[in-house]
């Protein structure tokens, strides 16, 4: 940051572990906070270290309950209040993205809602990963750095590639995102037609293309109730494919979802630790990959004002590994929760 301000990460309570292992990977101190509630479960908080003129990284989820999102914008307020020189809010899961338009009458556009209260509260800068819907970057008159967790994703798959792969859209909207990695993993990719029945309901219909005798990568942003994922292991598997895989980069895993995953024929489901996961949960099935070191690469360059982007070139020969090899070596066993 120009004139040389110290760089400074906090963290909330939502997901602490990730917060630190992101300080970790900076090389510098979790900075000291103190986040209570009174008896009445207000929150307080204050910062408990000199933040005056510093460059402020403020690392937070916007996951339920909805204290979290409030307890961010506290610390934003203390943070201004304490003359922070700039304050980006780090949020590795923004929540209400996917209330982004008005699909009904009498509906509210919650994520711009949530997107007025932060620049309200006196955010400089956002730093977030995947959101469900990029225009919502539009929503905001501050700037907005969007990273890609497809740049874990493929790191992880060009070094231990799966063969005769194709990778598969489970609904309209993740076209995109699917033929990014098919251009880049250098395969096909098919899309599954599906339509929504209610909130957390979808029925898959039809599959767009051809599995029978391959193996399929399903790749979405989210993960909730794990209704969409199960609907499409289930077509693929009636198709003929193989093995079955998943990338998809947040896991919310609520209701039943963690027992559909399990319960399901899929092989494997990688996920990222942008959201703290129950411990009463024991998953064999679903593996987490870091987003630490990307977060990290992404606030040193913010702060040193440089190009987020390079952390995202396609030549593998420029760039260091987001995924590191001790993740790796989990691959094929089993993984607690945070």
């Amino acid at each position: 940051m120009p004139g040389g301000y110290e760089l400074k990460i906090f963290c909330g309570t939502a997901h602490r572990s990730l917060g630190e292992r992101i300080a970790d990977v900076l090389g510098i101190p979790l900075g000291e906070v103190k986040i209570s509630r009174f008896s009445d479960g207000e929150i307080g908080v204050q910062f408990e270290e000199n933040i005056r003129g510093r460059d402020v990284f403020l690392v937070q989820p916007t996951c339920p309950p909805a204290e979290n999102l409030l307890e961010l914008l506290i610390m934003v307020d203390a943070a201004k209040r304490a003359s922070a020189a700039r304050i980006t809010a780090v949020i590795p899961y923004y929540g209400y993205a996917r209330q982004d338009r008005k699909d009904g009458p009498r509906v509210a556009i919650t994520s711009r809602l949530v997107a007025d209260l932060l620049q309200a509260a006196g955010i400089h800068r956002i730093l977030t990963m995947d959101l469900h819907a990029p225009q919502i970057q539009g929503f905001f008159n501050i700037p907005f750095d969007h990273l890609m967790a497809s740049r874990l994703f493929i790191d992880l798959f060009t070094m231990h590639p799966v063969e005769n792969l194709t990778i598969v859209a489970p609904d309209v909207g993740s076209t995109k995102l699917a033929r990014f990695y098919a251009n880049f993993l250098k395969t096909d990719f098919v899309i599954v037609d599906k339509f929504r029945t209610g909130p957390n309901k979808a029925v898959a219909l039809n599959l767009i293309g051809d599995v029978r005798g391959k193996n399929c990568l399903i790749v979405d942003d989210i993960v909730d109730t794990a209704g969409t994922l199960a609907a499409t292991i289930s077509m693929l598997k009636d198709r003929g494919c193989l093995d079955i895989y998943g990338a998809i980069t947040h896991p919310v895993l609520s209701g039943a979802a963690v027992d559909r995953i399990e319960a399901s024929e899929i092989t494997r489901l990688w996920v990222c630790d942008t959201l703290p996961t129950p411990r009463e949960h024991q998953f064999k099935k679903i593996l987490k990959l870091s987003t630490a070191k990307l977060f990290a690469g992404a606030i040193r360059r913010i702060h040193e004002e440089e190009s987020i982007s390079h952390l995202f070139l396609d030549s593998h020969d420029n760039r260091e590994l987001m995924v590191d090899q001790e993740q790796l070596s989990s691959m094929a066993g089993f993984i607690s929760p945070d």
